[in-house]
């Protein structure tokens, strides 16, 4: 089997790439998928918008609640990203394709949401535009757990990781999967409510975890061992 350029080492071997350039472009296209979102809320300059502009920006409320969902949500994918990073001591062929894809739907996100925000309370479009929405945010959750398996997997996290702090990560990164899969078919029967559940779920997510409270103890009984 024939390898790739990043793929091969100095030596010749399978390189061990730093995580540097992995980061910068992920956080590139984390912001770049969050100023896109902002772009479908607009309020059309109309007759009935000029006579009663408050009126008209509660009727465009599905473009403000897509937004809030989505943003949220990459936020908190980002957040579970700078996470992984954190722990990751060295990257290699295999994660640096799995960060694509999952840079993949997050760039693609915001089409699904001006899809929803576009369809909602649309009949029977507003059911397929919401599934496809519960869909994406799904795989991008379920492509995050995957980063961080596989950089368990592959023995790519830094040595000094402590294993309350990788146990607690994990669990952190699990429940939205479920709770998205639960979403997706409520969403079959109440749309609405489901995108009030995405909300829920990346709220939580966005909630401070105690990560930095460990690795900081870590520090200081090092330190304390030390002296």
């Amino acid at each position: 089997m024939s390898r790739t350029p990043e793929d091969a080492g100095p030596s010749g071997g399978v390189s061990r790439m730093r995580t540097g350039r992995l980061e910068g472009l992920s956080d590139g296209v984390f912001a770049f998928a969050m100023t896109l979102l902002v772009l479908d809320v607009v309020v059309p300059v109309t007759t009935r918008s000029k006579q009663d502009l408050l009126s008209a920006i509660g009727h465009n409320w599905p473009e403000f609640l897509g937004y809030v969902v989505s943003f949220a949500t990459i936020g908190a994918i980002w957040l579970g990203h700078n996470a992984i990073t954190g722990y990751l001591g060295r990257a290699n062929p295999t994660l640096m394709r799995l960060n694509l894809l999952l840079l993949f739907v997050v760039a693609l996100l915001p089409f699904p949401t001006r899809l929803m925000s576009g369809f909602l309370k649309a009949g029977n479009a507003e059911r397929t535009a919401v599934t496809i929405y519960g869909l994406t945010l799904l795989v991008a959750a379920v492509l995050l757990y995957v980063l961080w398996r596989y950089a368990l997997y592959a023995r790519l996290i830094r040595p000094d990781a402590g294993d309350e702090e990788i146990t607690l990560l994990t669990g952190r990164l699990t429940p939205g999967i479920t709770g998205y899969v639960a979403l997706i078919v409520a969403g079959l029967f109440f749309p609405v409510v489901a995108l009030i559940g995405y909300l829920v779920i990346a709220v939580y997510l966005l909630l401070p975890v105690r990560l930095s409270v460990l690795r900081r103890r870590r520090r200081s009984a090092r330190r304390s061992h030390g002296s």
